[in-house]
């Protein structure tokens, strides 16, 4: 089997800051770690969970993803990533059985990771990240 976990749920956010509070006082979370990454204009903050994280993102521009999405949608769920072990063969295998890829090579992502998006479109309505650590 291609999937060996969940890494983590995004759920978008307007306020990181508030959403971290919330997490802190509603379940007793702490954030496990804390980015921006440029490229995808969000910052990140992940909160540890057995070995997987709630990752709450929220814009920093206008133009990203993140902030379209919000717009779009309102606040909410945004994405499942699944922890593979190689997100090239993840990728190729997505493909064949039909996804629509985002990103047609994977690439870097956060903590060092490397990652590569499918469309919801191709994956029943779910925005899929590949993720490998």
């Amino acid at each position: 089997m291609l999937l060996t976990e969940i890494d983590h749920i995004a759920i978008a956010v307007k306020d990181l800051e508030a959403a971290i509070t919330y997490y802190q006082n509603a379940f007793g979370a702490t954030v496990d770690h804390r980015e921006i990454v440029e490229s995808d204009g969000v910052e990140e903050a992940l909160l540890k969970v057995a070995e997987s994280y709630i990752q709450l993102l929220t814009p920093t521009r206008p133009d990203s993803p993140v902030a379209k999405a919000i717009e779009k949608r309102g606040e909410g769920l945004h994405h499942i990533g699944y922890r593979v072990n190689n997100c090239g063969e993840a990728l190729a295998a997505m493909i064949a059985a039909g996804a629509t890829p985002i990103d047609k090579a994977p690439r870097p992502g956060s903590r060092g990771t490397t990652v590569a998006f499918m469309h919801p479109k191709g994956s029943f309505g779910t925005l899929i990240e590949l993720v490998q650590e």
